[in-house]
């Protein structure tokens, strides 16, 4: 790999590539402090340091090298955090609230349109049964039953085709200032399957209902 220095003399240096690593922010590169300072021609120079403090001695620690004119700038790692967390971190969360309620009102309307079209195309047959001496019971049995297993069935499917747009979204998000790798934790697909189940039985709450209030003369003199 070709190095061009930006600083000094700028030399311009070919050195060996030993290993790759994985980082989510930046672009940096790692090289032996020894062999570093050869490379560049100078002395046993740094340009920074990480300290590990007591938390007793961490803002004494602070307050000293903020006052060493040889220290250009101090940073504590966990006010970073910190900080990041409360600027981002509501920001985030916000947006996964709202993304969860229109993916649960997406799913809300999927599954209770899908036992609409299933009850209007099936009354007559469903009207038939109860004339035979079929319960509401039964009846709700065979309709919703069929709508529980679509459900179950393709909850799996679901996981698969989120996965593959999470892959897709981290890998086209990937630049050089940072990287978001992908994370699908157990309570993640819980969650969704949760919400898709309660979609379904308060889909069929509903559909209950009409199945109860279901008339039969009207239904049995619809025309085919």
């Amino acid at each position: 790999m070709t190095v061009e220095v930006m600083e000094g003399n700028r030399p311009v240096r070919d050195v060996p590539v030993a290993g790759l690593v994985g980082e989510f922010f930046g672009v940096n590169a790692y090289m032996d402090l020894h062999a570093l300072n050869r490379l560049m021609g100078e002395g046993n120079a740094i340009s920074g340091a990480f300290l590990s403090a007591d938390r007793a001695d961490r803002q004494s620690v602070y307050d000293a090298l903020k006052g060493m004119p040889g220290v250009a700038g101090t940073v504590v790692r966990e006010d970073a955090i910190r900080s990041f967390y409360e600027t981002m971190g509501g920001t985030l969360l916000l947006f996964t609230f709202v993304i969860t309620l229109l993916a649960a009102s997406v799913a809300f309307g999927v599954v209770y349109n899908s036992a609409r079209i299933a009850l209007s195309e099936r009354g007559r047959e469903l009207a038939s049964l109860r004339v035979l001496g079929f319960t509401r019971g039964e009846i709700s049995y065979i309709l919703l039953g069929e709508l529980g297993l679509l459900t179950v069935a393709g909850i799996p499917v679901g996981f698969l085709i989120a996965r593959g747009m999470t892959a897709y979204i981290a890998e086209r998000m990937k630049s050089d200032l940072y990287r978001v790798p992908m994370v699908m934790e157990g309570s993640s697909y819980g969650f969704a399957a949760a919400v898709v189940i309660v979609s379904a039985l308060l889909s069929g709450l509903l559909v209950r209902r009409r199945l109860d209030r279901l008339d039969l003369v009207a239904v049995l003199k619809t025309r085919e």
